[in-house]
């Protein structure tokens, strides 16, 4: 139940951007709580907005890929995933500034296209979630690509190293529950679309892309 207070923002009185490049806007803030505190540091940063693919071949299988995580530290397996492109170069959009990103579908079938060499005409929007919104101002964009057929070999990019790998529904719920399957919002990508095959989701929660 949502509070009657409407005073609950926080106030952004000074920004200093740490590293402001091509690759990150990342910021230390001094905030003024809604009880008049002044607090600092508080760091956050902007990073472009991303698609997460569930993607299933004409058989069922689901299309995977196993690649190196930096913050973890570990190979992770997950769903293709990536990037909307921008025309600026930059990889973030500057807070009040014109978006020059992508559409997300656009997005996700290049990035499947590209990491799998796989292709679909049968695509759902499932979700648009922020990606941590505690610190940072991107969002994730989750689709699901059915009855994907092999039209061609990657096209990496030149930090991408990553192998291809089919499982099976029941085999993606064995890696989820053993810790192995380990970027959350792919976490919450296979939860959507398996409401989705249920036909549990309301029907304004998915929109189907011609």
């Amino acid at each position: 139940m949502k509070s009657d207070r409407e005073d609950l923002k926080w106030e952004e009185i000074q920004t200093e951007h740490i590293i402001q490049n091509e690759w990150i806007d990342f910021r230390q803030s001094v905030y003024r709580f809604p009880d008049g505190r002044v607090f600092e540091p508080f760091y956050s940063y902007s990073r472009r907005d991303y698609v997460v693919i569930v993607a299933s071949d004409t058989e069922g299988n689901y299309l995977c890929v196993r690649q190196f995580r930096q913050g973890i530290r570990k190979v992770t397996t997950e769903f293709p995933a990536g990037g909307l492109e921008r025309t600026d170069g930059k990889e973030y959009c500057s807070p009040g500034s014109e978006t020059f990103s992508e559409e997300a579908l656009d997005a996700a079938k290049r990035e499947l296209a590209e990491e799998t060499g796989y292709s679909s005409d049968d695509w759902s929007r499932l979700f648009v979630i922020p990606s941590n919104a505690t610190v940072s101002d991107n969002y994730a964009h989750i689709f699901m690509a059915e009855n994907c057929r092999k039209t061609g070999g990657q096209q990496l990019d030149e930090t991408e190293f990553l192998n291809v790998e089919k499982h099976t529904a029941e085999e993606i719920e064995d890696l989820i529950r053993s810790g192995d399957f380990e970027q959350s919002v792919h976490v919450l990508a296979w939860m959507l679309s398996k409401e989705k095959r249920m036909s549990l989701l309301r029907p304004d929660w998915i929109e189907k892309e011609m």
